[in-house]
Protein backbone atom coordinates (compact mmCIF):
# COMPACT_ATOMS: atom_id res chain seq x y z
CA UNK A 1 0.00 0.00 0.00
CA UNK A 2 1.05 3.54 -0.56
CA UNK A 3 0.32 6.53 1.65
CA UNK A 4 -3.40 7.39 1.51
CA UNK A 5 -4.33 3.97 0.06
CA UNK A 6 -7.73 2.61 0.98
CA UNK A 7 -7.58 -0.78 2.69
CA UNK A 8 -10.15 -3.19 4.07
CA UNK A 9 -9.37 -5.32 7.12
CA UNK A 10 -11.06 -8.45 8.32
CA UNK A 11 -10.14 -10.17 11.57
CA UNK A 12 -11.43 -13.62 12.48
CA UNK A 13 -14.70 -15.20 11.54
CA UNK A 14 -15.67 -16.55 8.13
CA UNK A 15 -13.76 -14.99 5.28
CA UNK A 16 -12.81 -15.99 1.76
CA UNK A 17 -11.38 -14.69 -1.50
CA UNK A 18 -13.51 -15.60 -4.51
CA UNK A 19 -13.11 -13.01 -7.27
CA UNK A 20 -15.17 -13.30 -10.44
CA UNK A 21 -13.79 -12.92 -14.01
CA UNK A 22 -15.09 -9.36 -14.44
CA UNK A 23 -13.83 -8.05 -11.07
CA UNK A 24 -11.04 -5.49 -10.94
CA UNK A 25 -7.63 -6.85 -9.89
CA UNK A 26 -6.73 -6.26 -6.24
CA UNK A 27 -3.50 -6.37 -4.29
CA UNK A 28 -3.84 -8.49 -1.17
CA UNK A 29 -1.96 -8.35 2.12
CA UNK A 30 -2.48 -11.46 4.24
CA UNK A 31 -1.37 -11.41 7.90
CA UNK A 32 -1.16 -14.62 9.94
CA UNK A 33 0.15 -15.77 13.30
CA UNK A 34 0.79 -19.38 14.27
CA UNK A 35 -1.94 -21.82 13.22
CA UNK A 36 -3.96 -18.85 11.95
CA UNK A 37 -2.16 -19.50 8.66
CA UNK A 38 -4.60 -22.29 7.76
CA UNK A 39 -7.37 -20.30 6.05
CA UNK A 40 -4.84 -17.85 4.58
CA UNK A 41 -2.79 -20.70 3.12
CA UNK A 42 -5.95 -21.91 1.39
CA UNK A 43 -6.45 -18.41 -0.04
CA UNK A 44 -2.78 -18.38 -1.13
CA UNK A 45 -3.25 -21.68 -2.99
CA UNK A 46 -6.33 -20.24 -4.72
CA UNK A 47 -4.32 -17.17 -5.73
CA UNK A 48 -1.61 -19.43 -7.18
CA UNK A 49 -4.30 -21.24 -9.17
CA UNK A 50 -5.59 -17.90 -10.47
CA UNK A 51 -2.07 -16.84 -11.51
CA UNK A 52 -1.50 -20.21 -13.20
CA UNK A 53 -4.82 -20.04 -15.02
CA UNK A 54 -4.12 -16.44 -16.07
CA UNK A 55 -0.70 -17.42 -17.49
CA UNK A 56 -2.09 -20.50 -19.24
CA UNK A 57 -5.29 -19.12 -20.73
CA UNK A 58 -4.93 -15.35 -20.62
CA UNK A 59 -8.56 -14.80 -19.60
CA UNK A 60 -10.63 -14.95 -16.44
CA UNK A 61 -9.86 -12.96 -13.30
CA UNK A 62 -6.58 -11.01 -13.49
CA UNK A 63 -4.95 -11.48 -10.08
CA UNK A 64 -2.90 -8.68 -8.54
CA UNK A 65 0.03 -9.24 -6.21
CA UNK A 66 -0.22 -10.82 -2.78
CA UNK A 67 2.04 -10.30 0.23
CA UNK A 68 1.87 -12.70 3.15
CA UNK A 69 3.19 -11.69 6.57
CA UNK A 70 3.42 -14.72 8.83
CA UNK A 71 4.68 -14.82 12.42
CA UNK A 72 5.47 -17.70 14.78
CA UNK A 73 7.73 -18.40 17.76
CA UNK A 74 10.41 -19.98 15.58
CA UNK A 75 10.89 -21.33 12.07
CA UNK A 76 9.94 -24.87 13.10
CA UNK A 77 6.46 -23.53 13.95
CA UNK A 78 5.98 -21.85 10.54
CA UNK A 79 3.45 -24.22 8.99
CA UNK A 80 3.55 -24.73 5.21
CA UNK A 81 6.85 -22.80 4.94
CA UNK A 82 8.26 -25.05 2.19
CA UNK A 83 5.00 -24.80 0.24
CA UNK A 84 4.99 -21.02 0.63
CA UNK A 85 8.61 -20.80 -0.58
CA UNK A 86 7.60 -22.95 -3.56
CA UNK A 87 4.76 -20.57 -4.43
CA UNK A 88 7.10 -17.57 -4.20
CA UNK A 89 9.53 -19.32 -6.55
CA UNK A 90 6.75 -20.31 -8.96
CA UNK A 91 5.30 -16.78 -9.08
CA UNK A 92 8.20 -14.37 -8.44
CA UNK A 93 7.06 -10.84 -7.68
CA UNK A 94 3.42 -11.93 -7.67
CA UNK A 95 3.46 -13.91 -4.42
CA UNK A 96 5.82 -12.74 -1.66
CA UNK A 97 6.16 -13.60 2.01
CA UNK A 98 7.92 -12.23 5.06
CA UNK A 99 8.24 -14.61 7.97
CA UNK A 100 8.73 -13.17 11.46
CA UNK A 101 9.98 -15.22 14.39
CA UNK A 102 9.79 -14.03 17.99
CA UNK A 103 11.77 -16.66 19.93
CA UNK A 104 14.25 -18.20 17.50
CA UNK A 105 17.20 -19.76 19.34
CA UNK A 106 18.70 -21.95 16.59
CA UNK A 107 20.28 -21.08 13.24
CA UNK A 108 17.78 -20.25 10.49
CA UNK A 109 18.20 -22.47 7.43
CA UNK A 110 19.78 -20.81 4.42
CA UNK A 111 16.66 -21.20 2.26
CA UNK A 112 14.54 -19.23 4.74
CA UNK A 113 17.11 -16.60 5.80
CA UNK A 114 16.30 -13.99 3.10
CA UNK A 115 12.62 -14.09 4.07
CA UNK A 116 12.86 -14.08 7.90
CA UNK A 117 13.05 -11.24 10.40
CA UNK A 118 12.88 -11.64 14.11
CA UNK A 119 13.97 -11.50 17.69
Amino acid sequence: CALDSEVALRVGGDFFFDPQPGDSPVKLVLIAGGVGINPLFSILLHIADLHGYQEGKGNGYKMGTVKLYYSAKNTSELLFKKNILGLMNAFPGKITCRFHVTQQSSQICEELQPHVTGN
